[in-house]
């Protein structure tokens, strides 16, 4: 979806320095057609191969109303982690028996949202929520399907930041014997509870199938012990998300790249036992809208430091991507009025917030740069927005989405008044 055309680059049709002048900048810009060819793959390559099979969009990538209708409308469900994605895909007519609840510290205002909802899924976190969620429920006269999320002790290649699986990690049970099958137990016997079985996620950013793999087995492991020690089938697993995408040179894999080998060794265990194939949900986010971003900018100074390096200063910086800050991420970028100008200078592409960490692309190639050129950051649609904050009171961007040459706002930018409508000054200050 993205190419040149007279030396200008397009986005799904759209010419992205013409988006540029008409929305401002800094500009999130979102490729309809990209998303729903992620969807397409997911349909194609999982809920079709694997019937009894969903896919739950992590919303935490990316969690607008927009986005909220552009899954409801794939007929896809929906991951949320916090009372503010829950009401967001709420307001947005989300079915919310299409709603799983996930995260480590759900607060009791939270759960009760979700339970009075009626959302399809609480993916329990510790023993202490499946309490809370008992007490919930027995008090509103709910019931409300559960499934317990374990920490399988796998070590996948990525940030530490974004590895979630390994033992020592504050999301999930731990398959200690002593913590996980006494919550099992009592999930089990809640009378407001519908035990269905388990999940985990490993991390995000991943290309090698291979902690998946050891996941789903240890996974299957407890399967087999709930079945021993309990007599009960579990109904449904849920093999999390964290599929790696191209920011650079990495090589996107194929959703079934990661998903058949893990259904292959669910199919075999089930079979070996002469039990149905439970209910496989996944929960992919970055993968789904990470490359269907890229994030606008407008070049203003230009600072060259004699031989030690050339800042070329843009108009947003880590209050719109903190990324590159917070873990290291690396991205690519192009000038897109200039597209077929010949890259021939090395510089460094930083922000306008007052921290020396503030980089956006660190010893890039681009053409020479001049004030009011456009600079495009690819791949920025998960946890660009998500992420964004008011450091330095910046406003957060516009978000555009676009589809062959169609363009429509989807969130507006914030304003001054905006950034500050919340605040109050205390009498004692007049």
């Amino acid at each position: 979806m993205v190419e040149t055309k007279q030396g200008t680059l397009f986005f799904d049709g759209c010419d992205v320095t013409e988006l540029a002048r008409k929305y401002g900048t800094p500009l999130y810009v979102y490729s309809e057609s990209v998303i729903e060819s992620h969807f397409e793959e997911l349909r194609r390559d999982f809920l079709d191969r694997w019937p009894g099979s969903r896919v739950a969009y992590a919303a935490k990538a990316f969690c607008t109303l927009g986005m909220c209708r552009l899954v409801r409308r794939a007929g896809l469900c929906i991951d949320v982690v916090s009372g503010g994605e829950l009401h967001t895909a709420l307001a947005a007519g989300f079915p919310p028996e299409r709603i799983e609840f996930n995260g480590n510290n759900k607060l009791p205002q939270e759960l009760e949202l979700a339970i009075s909802a009626g959302v399809g899924r609480i993916i329990v976190d510790g023993a202490g929520e499946l309490e809370r969620i008992e007490r919930l429920c027995a008090a509103m006269d709910r019931r409300v399907a559960v499934l317990l999320r374990i920490t399988p002790g796998v070590k996948a290649d990525s940030h530490d930041y974004i590895v979630t699986g390994k033992k020592d990690s504050k999301f999930g049970f731990p398959l200690d014997e002593d913590v996980l099958y006494p919550a099992v137990k009592r999930a089990m016997d809640a009378p407001h509870v519908d035990f269905l079985g388990f999940h985990f996620h490993i991390g995000s950013q991943l290309f090698d199938r291979v902690p998946y793999i050891q996941a789903t087995e240890a996974m299957l492991d407890v399967v087999g012990q709930v079945r021993e020690r309990f007599g009960v089938t579990v109904s449904e697993l849920n093999l999390g998300g964290g599929f790696g995408i191209t920011y650079t040179d990495e090589e996107r894999k194929p959703f079934r790249y990661y998903l058949d080998p893990m259904l292959e060794r669910i199919s075999a265990r089930f079979d070996q036992w002469k039990e149905p194939r439970p209910a496989v949900v996944i929960e992919p986010g970055r993968s789904i809208v990470g490359d269907a971003g890229m994030t606008l900018y407008t070049v203003g100074e230009i600072k060259e430091i004699k031989g030690v390096r050339k800042y070329v200063c843009v108009d947003g910086g880590m209050s719109d991507n903190i990324r590159p800050a917070l873990y290291q991420a690396v991205y690519r970028g192009v000038l897109a009025n200039k597209m077929d100008a010949e890259d021939r200078e090395q510089v460094t592409v930083c922000g306008k917030c007052c921290e020396a960490g503030d980089i956006l692309v660190r010893d890039i190639s681009l053409p020479p740069a001049e004030r009011g050129d456009i600079f495009a950051q690819f791949c920025t649609g998960a946890y660009g927005y998500a992420m964004a904050s008011n450091y330095n009171n910046n406003p957060v961007p516009a978000v555009v989405l676009v589809s062959r040459g169609r363009d429509e706002l989807m969130v507006r930018r914030q304003s001054y008044d905006d950034i500050i409508r919340c605040q109050l000054i205390p009498r004692s200050l007049d």
